[in-house]
């Protein structure tokens, strides 16, 4: 679990509710506290270092769950692993931060890049372009009415999974801000664990 906080904090119901909500399903979770309030690569490389971490006691499967900032970095390590003990098996993004270029959120881009960062290095980060056919299947959901994070930069993830046919599931739903966490009380968005239950069974991760 990745806490968003726009690389500045973590969210705490970003966090260990989720896991638990995870764990329900029966499966192992656990919250990862990257590192906030410093450049790429250091969020990127911890939490790389944090799966091969887990791999190396044995574990065959590794998924990534973020949310916001959380998800930028959930996405960056699925899309820029380098091996095997490296592997991300599955991504499940809420209301994701993708690109660094286009319609960007300005504190998450500070905070990551610093000011000012160059061209080539908000196209390094930013989602959109990293995707390949060797991507891991995608879980992304986003509300319409997101004001923080506009439902744009799933919209961008989900065409280039789409162009490069890499499994994914995108939900976009009509009401409700940005930070829900689970979204127990968000009419219509308080759906995506349900879907997202659904979804990890399709993948084989549930009985």
């Amino acid at each position: 679990m990745l806490p968003g906080g726009s690389y500045l904090r973590h969210a705490p119901y970003e966090g260990e509710p989720i896991a638990e909500w995870i764990r329900s399903l029966g499966i192992d979770s656990s919250v990862f506290a990257y590192p906030v309030g410093q450049l790429y690569p250091a969020a990127l490389d911890a939490v790389l270092a944090e799966v091969r971490r887990i791999r190396s006691t044995g574990v065959e499967r590794v998924g990534v769950l973020g949310f916001s900032a959380g998800g930028h970095a959930a996405g960056l390590a699925a899309l820029r692993q380098q091996d095997d003990s490296e592997r991300i098996d599955l991504a499940i993004l809420g209301y994701p931060v993708v690109s660094m270029q286009t319609n960007p959120h300005v504190r998450s881009v500070t905070a990551f890049l610093g000011e000012n960062p160059s061209a080539e290095l908000r196209a390094e980060t930013s989602l959109e372009l990293l995707v390949s056919p060797a991507a891991p299947p995608f879980f992304i959901w986003h509300t319409a009415e997101d004001a923080s994070v506009p439902v744009g930069h799933s919209y961008l993830l989900g065409s280039a999974l789409a162009a490069h046919s890499v499994p994914h599931e995108l939900h976009v739903f009509a009401t409700g801000p940005h930070a829900l966490g689970l979204a127990t009380e968000q009419p219509g968005a308080s759906a995506w664990t349900t879907l997202c239950e659904t979804w990890l069974r399709q993948q084989g991760w549930l009985a």
